[in-house]
């Protein structure tokens, strides 16, 4: 029997992509001026992999594949005191054109592996990021830089 104080918590899913493309990483600067990976909130009947897929088209103009599931956790954002389900997913970028910023972030930006961890960003991020950088090494590591 659940206890009568007892209120379900329910909290936001963004789904995010860790875009590789001749060895940088795609990274976007939100209104916090923090550095995070394309993607966003699923929309009803969609799946994870189609989220994804759509919203680094809609922020960067880029086209991807969709790879495995990085890694998941909960992010709380302090400045405005909430909490986000992230889910991270590797993905392939199908296009050679340059990101393209879009009205939802201040810059675009493609970086390097070892310029990661001095960037202003989530800790889960650079996880994920780090996690496909190393996945691309052991199997495309032409894509890995």
């Amino acid at each position: 029997m659940a206890q009568p104080d007892y209120v379900p918590r329910a909290f936001p899913v963004s789904i995010k992509g860790v875009v590789v493309r001749d060895g940088k990483v795609l990274l976007l600067k939100n209104e916090r001026d923090e550095w995070e990976l394309p993607g966003g909130r699923i929309e009803p009947g969609e799946t994870p992999e189609e989220c994804v897929a759509r919203e680094i088209t809609e922020e960067a103009q880029w086209a991807v594949r969709t790879g495995p599931i990085l890694d998941s956790w909960m992010y709380h954002i302090a400045t405005v005191g909430k909490d986000v389900f992230i889910v991270t997913y590797g993905c392939y970028p199908n296009t050679v054109a340059e990101p393209v910023l879009s009205h939802e972030h201040r810059e675009v930006g493609l970086f390097a592996e070892h310029e990661v961890p001095a960037l202003t960003m989530p800790a889960g991020y650079k996880r994920s990021i780090a996690t496909w950088f190393a996945h691309l090494r052991e199997g495309a590591p032409e894509l890995a830089g």
